[in-house]
């Protein structure tokens, strides 16, 4: 009997100095900690090491004040005062034998310095990369000097601070080294513009240096944009080939992404699995050095094609180690079922973006493995005999019941309807949103293994059940319902409607009849949910027209870095777009509007008017227990909670995170750990 081929995936791979542990490597991303939470950032850091990551990376991390990006919170070196906060990162991935890796920047022409306020700087004399009144300032050969110089100094503090790979940065249309190298920014006529060899000049010149300085004692990783999606204008997959042909052999590992960041983390609405392929593949034979590449994989077997095929030396991962920082003990425990799949709705990017923590809608311990102690694998077993009813089985129920079952406790899960994941079940069949459905069957998957945890479909429970079933604690996970008053954000009041246009919510739509009728939807809430609704009608071959008070439609899914994708998702299927309006009403046939600027009045005939504005908390047997509280003691009740969006509507992340805290809670409510935090020393 031959002998089973060796896993690829946990094979080591030398790189420079360093002999990596496997092949899985959590390459940089931002998580709203930054500067400000050394400690939370840390643990979280540490936790991807305890999961088998080979090689765990920082954020971006800021070198010099002439290139910080206030309000957003990302991590800085500008001088030794900011080694301690390092150490702890450093010191909790060796902790767990993964080696660190920061990725130092240089932001030029994409960091306006509203702290320090020094003069932006990139190659020439141009707008920032994002909106901003103030400009970039051309380089001269002196600030080239400083740059070079300012970089050097953060590659040594950073070997001070323990990192065993230090990145030189080119990618995401964010670093000064990528502006130098793309024809899209670099119109100089000097040594370092025009030839593709002089914009690469300061790229290369950097990588040496970075060289010079660590001389053996860490590895260097060049992070570079191997297509920025620009067209001729930019940096292309040819220049790339070109660029490999001078500097190819300079870093001890390339790490290649593509275009910005909305491109190179594409939600999984608007791009499969390793879409990054296509652009990387054949760039290996190029160099002799291990290459890293991201493609949010989630599926082991994707990886090991990837390996095989000499696509990638390592697995780079962002999200989905953010999703389960434990994938690679899983792969080598043969554990694969059992990995949290990553979704791809970059919840997790809005903690950038809104400069607070990281969250996941998988992993609900993100950012909590210091603040409040969680684990995203293990949980403490509950204090005594335990038994739990959660009434609901949406992410907040199904996650209430997973954990309190891993907790040790009985738990009984009923749910109205006849089917598990409320909302995300609901959601999940919306255009582009199939793989939301993770939710539900990752944590169902868990529950049927557990002969601790049972559940029931079809069944409604009442108060007077819940108590006369002696459970000690009853979470109430019930949900909300969409409102059909038009109260939302921009209404306060409930909307006068005479019954002469059907009003739906989305809580029940239409199943047909769809075709050539015209809906108008008025998107009140702003995030995914109005814009892929009014892709499921038009899909359907309904006229659509979507009223919004924003400029844009579903506008909050720019935190998710999809919102253009939305727009023009939405113009090319024929949805009309009624931007900076609000539905007022019906009247004979007819839905009102009004200009949200100049007040203006309007009417528009309709078929039907579908409202996505507020939610209201589907909280009835909450609020029956809880008004019958004298009779707790005789049926040995001791809690009644409502948990998730019975509680308080908000995201599919927030519901999950809810639920482990219910869990996370039966011995006692951890309050304080809202105040547990790293503040500032004079």
């Amino acid at each position: 009997m031959s002998e089973p081929k060796p896993d690829p995936l946990l094979e080591s791979v030398r790189f420079g100095p360093h002999l990596a542990r496997n092949r899985f490597w959590q390459v940089p991303h931002c998580n709203g900690m930054g500067y400000r939470d050394p400690s939370m950032l840390a643990a979280m850091r540490g936790m991807k090491a305890e999961g088998g990551w080979a090689v765990v990376s920082t954020e971006e991390v800021e070198i010099h004040p002439s290139s910080e990006v206030t309000p957003f919170i990302e991590g800085r070196i500008w001088d030794e005062a900011d080694l301690p906060a390092h150490r702890l990162v450093t010191d909790a991935i060796h902790e767990h034998g993964a080696l660190a890796a920061i990725q130092l920047v240089h932001s030029g022409m994409s960091s306006p310095n509203l702290w320090s306020r020094l003069a932006p700087m990139g190659p020439g004399h141009q707008s920032l990369t994002s909106p901003s009144p103030t400009q970039s300032r051309e380089m001269t050969t002196a600030d080239i000097a400083d740059l070079r110089g300012w970089h050097r100094g953060a590659v040594r503090r950073s070997l001070q601070a323990g990192y065993d790979v230090v990145y030189v940065y080119a990618g995401h249309g964010l670093a000064t080294l990528q502006h130098f190298l793309s024809p899209r920014y670099n119109h100089r006529t000097d040594g370092y513009g025009g030839s593709l060899a002089n914009r690469v000049r300061l790229l290369q010149e950097v990588l040496e240096d970075t060289l010079d300085e660590v001389d053996g004692r860490a590895a260097v990783a060049c992070r570079i944009a191997v297509d920025e999606l620009y067209g001729e204008g930019g940096t292309t997959r040819e220049h790339m080939e070109e660029v490999l042909s001078i500097i190819g052999e300079l870093p001890d590992v390339w790490d290649f992404m593509v275009g910005s960041w909305p491109d190179d983390s594409v939600t999984s609405r608007f791009g499969p699995e390793g879409s990054q392929e296509q652009y990387v593949r054949g760039l290996k034979a190029l160099t002799s050095k291990p290459v890293v590449g991201v493609g949010r994989f989630t599926s082991p077997e994707t990886m090991r094609r990837m390996v095989r095929q000499g696509v990638l030396d390592f697995i780079g991962a962002a999200r989905p180690s953010i999703a389960d920082p434990f994938i690679p003990a899983k792969v080598a425990a043969g554990r694969e079922d059992e990995i949290r799949e990553c979704i791809g709705c970059n919840i997790c990017v809005i903690g950038d973006w809104t400069m607070s923590p990281i969250r996941c809608t998988q992993n609900p311990s993100m950012g909590e493995e210091w603040r409040r102690g969680w684990h995203p694998e293990t949980i403490r077993p509950v204090g005594g005999e335990r038994r739990v009813l959660v009434v609901g089985a949406g992410p907040a129920g199904l996650e209430a019941a997973m954990s309190a079952g891993r907790r040790g406790c009985e738990v009984v899960l009923v749910e109205a309807s006849r089917e598990l994941g409320g909302r995300v079940a609901a959601e999940s069949r919306l255009p582009g949103l199939a793989e939301w459905r993770r939710v539900v069957d990752y944590r169902v998957g868990r529950i049927d293994r557990m002969p601790n945890v049972e559940y029931y479909l079809e069944s409604e429970m009442t108060a007077d059940e819940a108590l006369a079933y002696g459970f000690d604690t009853v979470a109430v996970a019930t949900g909300a319902v969409w409102r059909s008053d038009g109260v939302g954000i921009h209404h306060r009041l409930p909307l006068a409607f005479d019954g002469s246009v059907p009003v739906f919510t989305p809580d029940d739509l239409p199943d047909g009849g769809l075709t050539g009728q015209q809906f108008i939807l008025f998107d009140d809430d702003h995030f995914y949910l109005g814009g892929a609704l009014a892709e499921w009608l038009a899909r359907r071959g309904a006229r659509v027209t979507l009223v919004t008070s924003e400029a844009s439609v579903s506008s909050y899914t720019a935190n998710t870095m999809e919102q253009h994708k939305v727009h023009r998702s939405l113009l090319e299927l024929g949805v009309e777009i009624l931007a900076h309006h609000v539905v007022t009403g019906t009247e004979s046939g007819e839905v009102g509007l009004q200009h949200v600027v100049t007040g203006h009045p309007a009417s528009r005939p309709a078929a039907a008017l579908l409202l996505v504005t507020g939610r209201v908390p589907n909280d009835g047997l909450a609020a029956d227990l809880l008004g019958r509280r004298a009779e707790w003691g005789a049926a040995g009740l001791g809690e009644v909670r409502a948990i998730g969006d019975a509680f308080t509507p908000a995201t599919i992340a927030a519901a999950v995170w809810d639920g482990r805290r219910f869990a996370e809670e039966l011995d006692g409510r951890d309050d304080a750990a809202v105040f547990r935090r790293n503040v500032p020393g004079l």
